[in-house]
């Protein structure tokens, strides 16, 4: 096979990169999320929406760009960052500290996304009595500390998971799955709401000065694709092992909130 060829796996291998894929878009509803932070949302919001296609294209299309123009895919190891490689390969071994000190930058900063938003999101379900009332707890600066210590306390678990499974790529494989998956049952729930939205409220639709173009179409469309993702988790092993435990989730769902609703009532 050309070791320069676009997709040398053929499509079967194209397809295997969908989860990895669809894991690099996690946190993108934080745009939504932080929204209602903001003073100015009407001005905020379609500027932020508008630049992630700007960002995607520049920091991951023209990167993996780069990497693939002058690495052959069949020398890439997979235990070894690629942008490390690219830049001992042109003669600049120490820019591989700097790369790794990005990486763990970037890493720092996706875990602070998903601690804010997850602690603002417990906050809200308490307000709605569907989380516990502790939750609903605020710091002398508005901060949700509690669901801001529980979900440091949930990060914990990445930890546990690296003594259970010596094999960091089968612990990196399984979190990314499972992330993925969640994630994609997040996103669906968001467009189910936003056709019930679109249904049920016409007049605040039309009154919305930045609407999502062909928003019902596109709703499907990302139904549908979430549907096809989930078939592909299926044909690989690693990636199937991860769809089979994520069930176990929702059932610690579904029994937390029958203890809940038992609770309050």
């Amino acid at each position: 096979m050309d070791p320069w060829g676009s997709v040398p796996k053929g499509l079967s291998g194209f397809f295997a990169g969908f989860q990895i894929a669809v894991f690099a878009f996690v946190g993108i509803e934080l745009v939504g999320t932080t929204a209602a932070e903001t003073r100015n949302p009407q001005k905020v919001l379609p500027r932020a929406i508008n630049a992630i296609p700007l960002r995607i294209i520049m920091f991951y299309v023209c990167s993996l760009l780069v990497i693939m123009a002058v690495t052959p895919w069949n020398e890439v190891v997979p235990s070894r960052s690629p942008f490390v490689e690219m830049f001992v390969l042109i003669g600049l071994p120490a820019a591989a500290g700097i790369i790794n000190f990005v990486v763990l930058t970037s890493a720092a900063s996706s875990a602070n996304s998903g601690i804010f938003s997850t602690s603002r999101m417990l906050y809200g379900l308490a307000g709605q009595g569907v989380a516990h009332k502790r939750f609903s707890r605020l710091s002398a600066r508005a901060v949700p500390v509690n669901g801001l210590l529980f979900s440091c306390f949930c990060l914990l678990a990445g930890i546990a998971l690296i003594y259970l499974i010596p094999n960091v790529m089968t612990v990196f494989t399984l979190v990314t799955t499972v992330s993925a998956i969640l994630f994609m049952f997040v996103w669906s729930i968001i467009l189910c709401s936003y056709l019930v939205y679109r249904k049920k409220h016409p007049e605040l639709h039309a009154a919305s000065v930045f609407k999502m173009p062909a928003g019902k179409l596109m709703s499907w469309v990302g139904l549908l694709f979430f549907a096809f993702v989930l078939v592909l988790l299926s044909l690989q092993p690693d990636t199937r092992q991860a769809l089979m435990v994520t069930p176990i989730w929702f059932i610690l769902l579904a029994i937390g909130w029958k203890f809940r609703q038992r609770k309050s009532s």
